[in-house]
């Protein structure tokens, strides 16, 4: 188990960006008047929907196994994920020549599962409701010497993902907020690092589902609360609980959580085929929704928002804009 003690440093990301320099994407930032009137605010989105597997994951899961020593990398990795972490993992492993094994629940989105075999990465499914991932990949580990990568509570993801706000910051400017789906927390947090980093006063909002209010309930309460398996159409942020790191690091950094409801999610999601011309999964629609809510501070002028994937394969998407 991580430690509760664990940080991050804004040299950390720093570091990071220089290892994902030419192997990371550099997504573009978008803006829109239509958005801008909508949000009540001059808006910039990063869009990691145009990341390497589509999804900032990527950021995370090679910065983490690119410090593996040669013996780590020997003995392979195991992670376990709904999709775009195990996308990450598993690209991350073909190009620096690791196995990898990935842990995933039996009704992810095929083209996750597809994509993920495609890196060469084994799958290991599981039942949504009934197992336990993270017992079921550490269970792997200790058979076969591999190193277990988790998905959000780990120093070097949380460092890794970092790195997308901070390019935000350096090519969108001075914010006064930036907001980010917020699953486990590792986005949000890495983003906390980088951008205070930078300005202090920066405020970053995390938004989540509102049936898996998690984080919101844990940052109310001063400690890390469990919900059930949340039902709700954001597959990628299904956790059930903050991590013990990216918690700490929200409550250092004074991170704000919000909540959107399915319902937000599809408008969000059609606005941004509409509107900004790109495709996003119910998930890496959660900041954008916020914002278009005006869910933020009505005094911040300058609002950065992250698109953290675009993993969605057509029939689903469809569905979803339809209901």
């Amino acid at each position: 188990m991580p430690s509760a003690t664990a940080t991050v440093s804004f040299a950390d990301v720093q570091r990071a960006a220089q290892r994902l320099r030419g192997i990371a994407h550099r997504t573009p930032v978008l803006t829109s008047h239509a958005l801008n009137e909508r949000a009540g605010a001059q808006v910039f989105v990063k869009c990691e929907n145009l990341q390497r597997v589509g999804a900032f994951k990527f950021r995370g899961a090679y910065n983490r196994l690119s410090q593996l020593s040669e013996t780590e990398r020997a003995g392979g990795v195991v992670t376990f994920s709904s999709g775009n972490h195990g996308q990450g993992v598993a690209l991350a492993a073909q190009l620096l020549g690791i196995h990898a094994t990935v842990v995933m629940p039996s009704d992810a989105p095929a083209s996750k599962l597809d994509a993920i075999r495609g890196y060469g990465a084994d799958i290991v499914p599981y039942v949504r409701r009934e197992g336990d991932r993270e017992a079921i990949a550490r269970e792997i580990a200790a058979r076969s010497g591999a190193l277990v990568v988790p998905p959000f509570d780990d120093a070097g993801i949380i460092a890794g993902q970092g790195t997308a706000a901070l390019e935000l910051l350096e090519d969108a400017g001075d914010l006064d907020a930036i907001a980010v789906p917020t699953g486990g927390g590792g986005l949000l947090s890495g983003s906390a690092v980088a951008a205070h980093g930078i300005r202090s006063s920066i405020q970053l909002y995390g938004v989540e589902p509102e049936a898996g209010d998690d984080f919101a309930r844990s940052m109310e309460s001063g400690e890390r609360v469990t919900v059930p398996v949340p039902d709700t159409i954001a597959d990628g942020m299904q956790t059930q609980s903050p991590g013990e790191i990216t918690f700490d690091l929200a409550q250092q950094h004074k991170c704000r959580i919000l909540t959107v409801s399915d319902e937000q999610l599809k408008s969000a999601m059609r606005f941004a085929f509409e509107r900004l011309k790109i495709v996003v999964e119910p998930s890496g629609a959660a900041g954008l929704a916020a914002v278009l809510d005006r869910q933020q501070d009505r005094a911040y002028n300058r609002v950065g928002l992250i698109i953290s994937g675009g993993n969605i394969d057509i029939a689903r998407f469809t569905t979803i804009l339809s209901m």
